[in-house]
């Protein structure tokens, strides 16, 4: 199977017109006509990343981060991304993303934290967009998606417990919380990375709890007892998204190797 023929599977999940118009998904480096001999499975891509591939004899790396997400004014050994893309072209790997794309799918990132959860019937919440893309029939099709995700706890929990929950399920040292909710938790209103920008829709979408990767300091502010703020990390918040990727290859991409990286690539520590 060629490496176009695994690119293509992952985006017919999530297609491309999904991404949002700042994102840069899809394929970053190298050439697609090469059969696939392996796929490592990533959330950021890094030279250890590359190295890791190579190691397990993988010539396609599928990130969730972009590894060029702003023009690249030269490619040479200057910052950490120029010497990831040379050290993938040397190594003849090839380097694809799906970003916002798989945020905004059915079935993708913030549906993958639902799970996690052990939350049910969960949906999209706030704004949605559609867009016709192809199925694997080649027939044009409608695909709905969005930012956000709600689902609902069968049994409610008390703030202090729903956090502890938090803390286990994506094994963070610390939740950043406003005031905790004096009521039950049962309706979870989810945006993995940044989603500061869903609060208010998830307010008016009648949650209980807003969970997010990272959010500003200001956004805490006014919202006490309106809704329990859960932020647990960007990197902890998508950490499972190379178990998407590993399902839609293996049920769409029989007999190619899938790998989930064993490299941490998140950036912040905790002291």
């Amino acid at each position: 199977m060629k490496i176009k023929e695994v690119l293509r599977a992952l985006e017919q999940f999530a297609p491309l017109p999904l991404q949002e118009g700042f994102d840069n998904a899809g394929l970053q480096v190298g050439l697609t006509e090469a059969e696939v001999s392996g796929a490592l499975l990533c959330l950021d891509v890094t030279e250890k990343i590359v190295d890791e591939a190579v190691a397990k004899g993988c010539n396609l790396v599928v990130a969730h981060h972009p590894l060029i997400f702003r023009k690249l004014a030269q490619v040479s050994d200057g910052n950490a991304v120029q010497r990831t893309v040379m050290k993938a072209i040397k190594n003849d790997v090839t380097i694809a993303a799906l970003h916002t794309n798989i945020d905004n799918a059915r079935g993708g990132v913030n549906f993958k934290i639902a799970e996690k959860m052990g939350l049910v019937d969960a949906d999209f919440f706030g704004v949605r967009k559609t867009i016709q893309t192809l199925n694997d029939k080649g027939e044009s099709v409608s695909v709905e998606g969005a930012s956000g995700v709600m689902g609902a706890f069968e049994q409610p929990l008390a703030a202090d417990d729903f956090v502890i929950l938090l803390k286990k399920t994506f094994d963070v040292e610390c939740v950043m919380c406003n005031q905790l909710l004096r009521r039950p938790i049962r309706k979870v209103a989810i945006c993995g990375g940044s989603g500061a920008f869903l609060l208010t829709d998830a307010i008016a979408a009648g949650a209980d709890a807003f969970v997010t990767g990272e959010m500003h300091y200001h956004d805490y502010f006014d919202h006490e007892q309106e809704i329990q703020i859960a932020v647990i990390g960007h990197y902890q918040s998508e950490q499972f998204t190379n178990e998407i990727f590993k399902t839609i290859i293996e049920e769409r991409c029989k007999g190619v190797k899938c790998f989930l990286t064993q490299t941490n690539t998140n950036p912040i520590i905790y002291l």
